[in-house]
């Protein structure tokens, strides 16, 4: 079986692509592609033994009956820039490798996540942990921003006095803010960075990792594009129904009313598309 080589993705290897105001996200190694998928889901020994058509149904089918072992078989490698609290939402997803820059051996920079002006909203009225979708005004916008900086450089003009004074860096470092940058390898599996990307594109996670999260997904399809389309078909653009969900649609279908009721209805009728005026 010959090592995977995607001219796509080779192009890009090792190139960071920017996220938020400091951060950013490289491919810096990948095993597997398409290929790869086909050949270990057919238990093949050589790429073109069939058809383009029938290689990108396969992965389709694959996909979309959710099996999902061949897409283990594709594995990558990123080197990510992120702060802190971006990286502690990160780190719940256990099915990666990770090796984190570490502020016991290094000093860390003074580089630290202050919001765009656009990103800066007030808390969510209907969800208890997001921001409503407009942001403040600039006014307000410029106030909290600069008492961000103001107390990101105090805290971090406190930190090398600390290390100017000799104090173990492993000290030293804990009173800086969630905001500082952090650097780590991140080595996941296609199937289970699927799932990362699934969740944390979703408009409901927070605005900042699901930056990283696109710039990622941008980065995967180089290596998987057919893998991805699938994805976008029968993942990120397709709807689950419970099974109380899926008898009101053959009710409805049926010409009868929705059977659900509060919250079950609410959360049913949001997954239908808009009926036509």
């Amino acid at each position: 079986m010959a090592h995977a080589n995607v001219p796509a993705a080779e192009e890009i290897l090792d190139e960071s692509f920017p996220v938020l105001d400091h951060g950013f996200v490289r491919l810096v190694d990948y095993m597997g592609s398409d290929d790869r998928i086909v050949q270990s889901a057919r238990v093949s020994y050589g790429t073109g033994t069939t058809t383009f058509r029938k290689d990108r149904g396969l992965i389709h089918y694959l996909l979309r009956n959710q099996h999902t072992s061949p897409f283990e078989q594709v594995v990558m490698t990123f080197h990510i820039k992120m702060p802190i609290f971006v990286a502690r939402q990160w780190i719940r997803h256990r099915t990666a490798r990770v090796n984190e820059i570490s502020g016991r051996y290094s000093v860390l920079d003074q580089e630290c996540y202050i919001p765009a002006p656009e990103a800066v909203a007030l808390q969510s009225s209907d969800n208890k942990q997001g921001r409503e979708q407009k942001p403040v005004s600039p006014e307000v916008s410029e106030e909290i921003r600069g008492l961000m900086a103001d107390d990101q450089n105090r805290s971090y003009a406190a930190y090398t006095r600390l290390l100017d004074q000799g104090l173990a860096r492993e000290l030293a470092r804990i009173n800086l803010p969630l905001s500082i940058y952090t650097q780590w390898y991140w080595q996941i599996d296609l199937h289970n960075l699927f799932h990362f990307l699934k969740l944390r594109m979703d408009a409901h996670a927070q605005r900042e990792i699901r930056e990283y999260a696109e710039v990622i997904y941008a980065l995967a399809r180089r290596v998987c594009p057919v893998a991805c389309e699938a994805f976008e078909e029968h993942v990120l653009g397709g709807i689950r129904f419970s099974r109380k969900e899926l008898d009101a649609l053959k009710d409805m279908l049926a010409g009868k009313p929705c059977p659900l009721e509060g919250r079950e209805r609410e959360l049913f009728m949001e997954k239908l598309p808009p009926r036509e005026p």
